[in-house]
């Protein structure tokens, strides 16, 4: 009988656990991005460290920086992290592969870039510093 008592507390502590980290995952996928939302606005210059060819884009609400592997708007997004100066988003594209992205914002006009992921069946992984160039022609 001892034994089974001794259950009974460890099977709560493990539903408790999976309510919490169920919680924690719906708000993450509920986040604002509201790092994202402080970037200014306009053309911004890609610099690859690679040394691939520097890459514009048009940052109208600061996600356009999320999927630069993927342009495919049909992806689903997971927020990972949601903080002030740094975000994380995990992305699925069906049919052509997923990727998770990492901004750190240093200013309103420089991010620093963490991406990787598999794109058309093949893997892709890139670090990059955007910066505000100008006006989106």
């Amino acid at each position: 009988m001892n034994g089974i008592k001794s259950l009974v507390p460890v099977t709560a502590l493990i539903a408790g656990v999976l309510v919490v980290g169920s919680a924690g995952a719906g708000q993450a996928q509920n986040a604002r991005l509201a790092m994202l939302d402080s970037l200014a606005k306009g053309e911004w210059t890609i610099r690859f460290r690679d040394g691939s060819p520097a890459r514009k884009v048009c940052v109208r609400s600061g996600r356009e920086l999320i999927q630069l592997q993927h342009g495919n708007p049909n992806c689903s997004r997971f927020v990972v992290e949601d903080g002030a100066s740094e975000v994380a988003v995990q992305y699925t594209c069906p049919g052509n592969g997923y990727g998770r992205t990492s901004i750190r914002r240093e200013t309103a006009s420089l991010v620093q870039l963490e991406s990787q992921g598999i794109e058309g069946g093949l893997p892709f992984q890139f670090d990059a510093e955007a910066r505000r160039t100008g006006n989106c022609g």
